[in-house]
């Protein structure tokens, strides 16, 4: 059974065995706008939502970045599905896949980041979600994080993987900005890892 985090909250990211995670998935849904027409009937408005994550050193240092423009980590161990320009489509629309083995020993957290490439904000997005699979295990859902309704921001650092003794740790962190891109947020990425 998934938990549902709120803002803040810790969950430790290992199977119910005991055993870590090894193949995660974080994936980013949301739906496309309904606006009131000039007639009285109504019609969609495409919402560019883009999921990415920042490569971060213990000092909080980026290392490298995945997002629509750069797919894939330079070792390949973060793998990016590609842009949604709209939010049509049930489901994740866009995905960012992790294999935690190969990720490389410097780098200590994995934090995800959510833009309104677009200009919306979180009031006006609807269902927009992120959450955590387990790609391994069929897709089992670990963490669901919902975003729309939190504020009249334009982006925000939702969740962090962190390296921890026994494996990994993911982290809802929520913190609102505004930015149209990933590289905008690596200021507040920084505040979250404290």
């Amino acid at each position: 059974m998934a938990v549902n985090l709120s803002k803040g909250q810790t969950v430790s990211l290992t199977k119910d065995n005991g055993g870590g995670l090894s193949q995660v998935r974080m994936g980013l849904g949301w739906d496309a706008m309904k606006k009131k027409g000039f007639f009285g009937g109504t019609k969609e408005v495409a919402v560019d939502l883009d999921a990415s994550a920042l490569l971060l050193d213990a000092q909080g240092q980026v290392l490298d970045v995945v997002y629509y423009g750069n797919l894939r980590s330079r070792d390949n161990s973060i793998i990016h599905t590609g842009d949604n320009l709209t939010g049509a489509g049930d489901g994740d629309d866009e995905s960012i896949m992790v294999d935690l083995p190969r990720v490389p020993a410097a780098v200590t957290h994995i934090v995800f980041t959510v833009n309104s490439y677009s200009g919306q904000n979180f009031g006006q997005i609807e269902n927009a979600t992120a959450r955590v699979v387990d790609s391994a295990d069929h897709d089992k859902e670990l963490v669901r994080y919902t975003l729309t309704g939190s504020g009249s921001h334009t982006a925000v650092v939702m969740a962090r993987l962190s390296r921890s003794g026994t494996g990994w740790t993911f982290t809802a962190i929520g913190a609102p900005g505004n930015a149209r891109t990933a590289d905008q947020l690596v200021p507040l990425a920084r505040q979250s890892l404290s």
